[in-house]
């Protein structure tokens, strides 16, 4: 399918009642949206061969649904810098936001300097993208050791005092999918948000509850990467 080929189809699968319900419903605010569920627009990225020039065209349309359409097409391995930070620059929601940083940015070779430099970005949704990406990132990456999710313990006590909801919630995210990748990791997770959970501050406080119960649930599941190191000792 051409770009144009794929819009016409975003077209005529638009729904401005799906607009306004995932305004109310699910807080997803976005301009130029058509009203096209992210699970009708998976559906037809499987249907779409992976070809940057189309991916870059349906970001470049302007169109919500075709921008996320762009972060299931364009190919990882081929993500520079400056392509990352335009498009995270434009991103007005949660799922615009994970969108990108699940299914395209955590499978880049930049996503770790760019989570950090995006995690002490002032837009909400730029700073979410750090976060997410970091959360994504503990399963997309199978192989790497401990040190390099340890990396990311003082930057989320450094900001896990940022009220905003998606950057709260995303702090909370990463926190927890750090300490599901394996039992040590786990521990120090645990450390660290009971450090958090002394601070004096609401939103700190939150995070560190949520994210305790989890981790301390006798039936959360815990992952065991890198295997190499991990299933040796099972």
């Amino acid at each position: 399918m051409t770009t144009d080929q794929i819009i016409d189809i975003l077209k005529k699968e638009a729904n401005p009642e799906k607009v306004l319900i995932k305004e109310t419903k699910f807080g997803i605010t976005s301009n130029n949206a058509l009203g096209i569920y992210h699970k009708e627009l998976k559906t037809l990225a499987k249907k779409i061969s992976k070809e940057d020039k189309i991916a870059m065209e349906l970001f470049d349309s302007n169109i919500y649904e075709a921008r996320l359409l762009c972060s299931k097409v364009f190919n990882p391995e081929n993500l520079t810098e400056k392509l990352m930070d335009k498009w995270t620059s434009t991103f007005e929601n949660w799922e615009i936001c994970d969108s990108f940083c699940m299914g395209l940015f955590a499978k880049s070779k930049y996503a770790i300097p760019k989570a950090i430099e995006w995690s002490n970005r002032k837009r909400e949704f730029e700073k979410r993208a750090g976060f997410t990406t970091i959360a994504a990132y503990c399963m997309a990456d199978k192989n790497s050791e401990n040190e390099l999710f340890e990396q990311f313990f003082p930057i989320i006590k450094r900001e896990c005092t940022d009220d905003r909801l998606y950057v709260k919630k995303a702090v909370n995210w990463a926190l927890r999918n750090i300490g599901k990748r394996n039992v040590d990791l786990k521990l120090k997770a645990v450390s660290l948000a009971e450090e958090i959970l002394k601070m004096n501050n609401k939103t700190a406080k939150w995070i560190a509850k949520n994210a305790l119960k989890e981790l301390t649930n006798e039936k959360v599941r815990i992952s065991d990467y890198p295997r190499e190191i991990y299933r040796k000792n099972q």
